[in-house]
């Protein structure tokens, strides 16, 4: 008969602090809306899309170096060496949005399109079975589930928006505010991430690789809440693989998200009757509104 674990009783002494490590989750939208015969072949199919666009970004010594990894069914789950975090930021989850579109586009089943989450914290990595279990660990699955994340992809044209990621106030600061990434704070989003029915809220960073032209034009939110958002000067639009210097700023959503960018040509955007609700908006030189603004069917806006 094993000998149970003696639980720690908080605040009694001092002991060792775990080591660092930092977390990368996926979930797949729609999941279970999909046929029972699907869920086991998509169950194994995202690991594989995850392992390929890590052998693409050139992180084959993350893809064979995983922490406590996990098969959520709807997605996967693993921790890895802090050192990497740069290289996930950028260039993985732009590869991981290219290999998504690549697999969409030829797919006959169902598409793929996926939410991620980026943390770090201190958790346990031992050897032992209770291995990355902690507050970091279930933060990261809280921010993979928020509002903002969740909307954002929901909303965005499933035919171009594959990816969207969503990165820790820890994250972006040490990482991407430090300047260790390729990945220029003027390409994210400030959100307030909260989960439904929990108790969490927290600051968090949304980053979309490939965002679709109703997100640049007119910004993301859940449709029954208003959200006000105060952009400074747009960001330059991405030009993947280029090499090119993004420079731009951040903005402030309390709920849900905006997003910034520039277009670079003319696109066409046709969308039911919609409704904003909100109080005063300032857009730098454009317009302010307050009250109720509808707009109805369009072409070329």
């Amino acid at each position: 008969m094993s000998v149970p674990v003696p639980v720690p009783v908080p605040y009694a002494e001092s002991r060792p602090l775990p080591p660092y490590r930092a977390l990368f989750a996926v979930d797949a939208k729609d999941f279970t809306g999909l046929p029972a015969a699907q869920h086991g072949p998509v169950s194994q199919l995202i690991p594989q899309l995850v392992d390929q666009a890590l052998e693409r970004a050139g992180l084959h010594q993350l893809r064979d170096a995983q922490r406590f990894p996990a098969n959520t069914g709807d997605g996967v789950v693993f921790g890895f060496d802090p050192v990497h975090l740069p290289f996930v930021l950028w260039p993985f989850l732009g590869v991981l949005d290219d290999v998504l579109g690549s697999y969409n586009r030829q797919a006959v089943g169902p598409r793929i399109r996926l939410r991620a989450s980026v943390h770090v914290g201190p958790l346990p990595d031992g050897g032992d079975s209770g291995d990355g279990n902690g507050t970091a660990r279930n933060d990261m699955h809280r921010l993979l589930d928020s509002r903002p994340v969740k909307a954002i992809l929901a909303a965005a044209s499933e035919e171009v928006t594959h990816l969207a990621a969503i990165v820790s106030e820890r994250v972006y600061e040490d990482v991407v505010l430090g300047a260790y990434t390729g990945l220029h704070p003027g390409r994210c989003v400030e959100v307030s991430a909260t989960v439904e029915g929990k108790s969490f809220s927290q600051r968090a960073w949304l980053y979309v690789p490939s965002p679709s032209g109703n997100l640049v034009r007119a910004g993301i939110r859940p449709r029954e809440e208003p959200v006000a958002a105060v952009p400074t000067e747009p960001a330059v639009a991405p030009d993947k693989g280029s090499g090119t210097e993004y420079r731009g700023n951040s903005q402030h959503v309390g709920e849900g998200a905006a997003v910034m960018g520039n277009v670079g040509r003319d696109f066409t955007y046709t969308a039911p009757a919609t409704t904003y609700r909100g109080t005063n908006q300032h857009w730098g030189s454009g317009d302010n509104v307050a009250g109720d603004k509808r707009t109805g069917d369009g072409g070329r806006r």
